[in-house]
């Protein structure tokens, strides 16, 4: 049995911080675009790398200043036992513009594909979910 544990902001962002790959989701065309990618949570915010041409780039880089509303999803969860965790955010994509800024990014953040990235998206969250799925416990005490 497999008991389900609602995690709060605060834990489910300290998971996310553990892990380098996610789920970036976001609309194109009004149609649903998904792409793994690597990631870093940098002050509560998601920062991920990009390139030119990228859908992503491209779809931040025209929206108006409030961003583009996006998703970001990661987890980790075990094939055999079921257990483990996810986490949602929710929240606006912006593209970073300073340069300090983007140098830092481009040290923490290592692509996984061998390509340019000269870009980095913030997203910073405005709804942050997860579940914890977890063993029950199999004693049960005496009553």
């Amino acid at each position: 049995m497999t008991i389900k544990r609602e995690l709060d902001s605060s834990e489910a962002l300290r998971l996310l911080g553990g892990v380098s790959l996610g789920r970036v989701v976001f609309t194109r065309h009004a149609l649903p675009q998904i792409r793994p990618v690597n990631h870093v949570v940098d002050g509560g915010d998601i920062v991920i790398r990009t390139h030119e041409g990228a859908a992503l780039t491209s779809h931040t880089r025209q929206a108006p200043s409030t961003g583009v509303v996006v998703a970001y999803e990661a987890d980790v969860i075990d094939p055999d036992t079921h257990l483990g965790w996810s986490v949602v955010v929710t929240g606006y994509a912006r593209l970073v513009t300073d340069p300090r800024e983007l140098a830092r990014y481009r040290e923490m953040l290592r692509p996984w594909v061998d390509r340019t990235m000269d870009y980095a998206v913030r997203i910073r969250p405005d709804l942050v979910t997860g579940v914890l799925l977890t063993a029950a416990d199999a004693a049960v005490p005496d009553a």
